[in-house]
């Protein structure tokens, strides 16, 4: 625009110089121009006038031109600007919506969108969602297939996205189904391997998950530490699946289980977590003795809070030797609340009432527990203090709500 502006006036400068120097010179100079039957004669300020008008007829029109084809975009409603336009105004809107909840609305401005528009992925796919929040399920996958005509090369975005919409639905086999296709296809791929593992975590699909984790390990699709939350996880799930086959199976009730903890490698069978696990199971199946000797062994090796609350609730072959057992750990672990807790359980199964009641005491004196209070309170109220019995249960019914390991108690 500067620039044209800057010829115009250069032009008026010389038409004002060629009109002052026609009116000064004599002898303006003589211009002929003759081609075949075409003849101009004129003087040289004079052509030299006319080319100038010339030069700023040319620029006249072409700024013109430029300024109606500006105008046009914004007046031509059919104008590519316009169109492109339209779309971006329904994307947004169509994205607000999405996120607002709106669904109807989403897809409408969503699917317009992805009409007009010549990488219409996203915009599928949002519109796939707000179908299927809407229902229409059918809708929601015509949307998806319509994403992979117009993008074929978007297939393991596309398929990821209808696994999570299958889930959603609660198809988890079409949507396990659609997983499995991609993982074949795309093996080493972090997204792929992710929701299949969550599909099978969902699934409860323990076996599955345990044969996962190596490919999830190698591909780096979680963090270490992660990862061994996750295979504690998943023993856990095969321990309890083990232990739940188990519970009509007469003599072999344990053999489920006994297979499955054989299963673990030597450092998974010294995780307290893994331990906890499968003495709980063990104690659900009636083998509270071999829980017992389980516990004592691993206690031995190294102490753990959490298997003491649990040995503490065990009926262990000898009470006597188990209550021992424990008064040794007492040494090393004089203030651990869960260990008193413990010696008063093991106390009352040795029917050693009033040295129950000390270590109840002791471990309310580290730690006011729900478990510690309920224990004193029941014992006291068999020994017939019934209004510190009651204080005491309404204090470990404010702390939480468990209930009491079944243990003997004085007549």
């Amino acid at each position: 625009m500067k620039r044209i502006l800057l010829l115009t006036l250069l032009a008026l400068l010389v038409l004002a110089v060629g009109a002052y120097a026609l009116v000064q010179i004599e002898q303006p100079g003589y211009v002929l121009v003759a081609y075949k039957s075409f003849r101009y004669e004129s003087s040289l300020w004079g052509t030299l006038a006319l080319l100038a008008c010339l030069w700023l007829v040319f620029f006249s029109v072409r700024l013109l031109f430029r300024l109606l084809t500006a105008s046009g975009r914004v007046v031509n409603p059919w104008s590519r600007h316009n169109r492109t336009r339209r779309v971006q105004l329904s994307a947004e809107q169509g994205l607000l919506d999405l996120a607002e909840g709106r669904w109807e609305r989403a897809l409408r401005h969503l699917r317009r969108a992805a009409e007009g528009d010549s990488q219409p992925l996203m915009h599928y796919l949002g519109a796939a969602r707000a179908a299927q929040e809407l229902g229409r399920y059918e809708e929601s996958d015509n949307m998806l297939e319509q994403a992979l005509l117009r993008q074929p090369q978007a297939e393991l975005a596309i398929a990821l996205a209808h696994a999570e919409l299958q889930v959603g639905r609660g198809e988890t086999a079409a949507a396990l189904e659609t997983l499995q296709v991609m993982r074949e296809r795309h093996p080493r791929h972090r997204q792929v391997l992710r929701q299949l593992q969550a599909l099978y975590e969902q699934q409860g699909d323990w076996s599955a998950l345990l044969g996962l984790l190596p490919e999830l390990r190698k591909n780096k699709a979680l963090s270490e530490s992660e990862l061994l939350e996750l295979e504690r996880h998943a023993w856990r799930g095969r321990l309890a699946d083990a232990g739940r086959s188990g519970l009509h199976a007469g003599e072999a009730a344990l053999q489920p289980l006994t297979e499955a903890w054989q299963q673990l490698s030597s450092a998974q069978r010294n995780d307290p977590q893994l331990l906890l696990a499968y003495a709980g199971q063990l104690r659900a199946l009636g083998a509270e003795q071999e829980a017992e000797a389980l516990l004592a062994k691993a206690l031995k090796r190294h102490y753990d809070a959490r298997l003491v609350a649990l040995y503490g609730e065990l009926a262990g072959a000898d009470p006597a030797r188990q209550l021992q057992a424990a008064e040794g750990w007492l040494k090393q672990q004089p203030a651990d609340a869960q260990l008193l807790l413990a010696l008063g359980r093991l106390c009352l199964r040795n029917r050693l009432w009033d040295k129950a009641r000390d270590y109840f005491e002791a471990s309310l004196g580290v730690l006011r527990s729900a478990p510690a209070c309920a224990e004193l309170a029941r014992l006291l109220a068999h020994q017939g203090e019934t209004k510190r019995s009651n204080a005491l249960f309404q204090e470990a019914l404010g702390l939480q709500q468990q209930p009491l390991p079944n243990l003997p108690l004085p007549a």
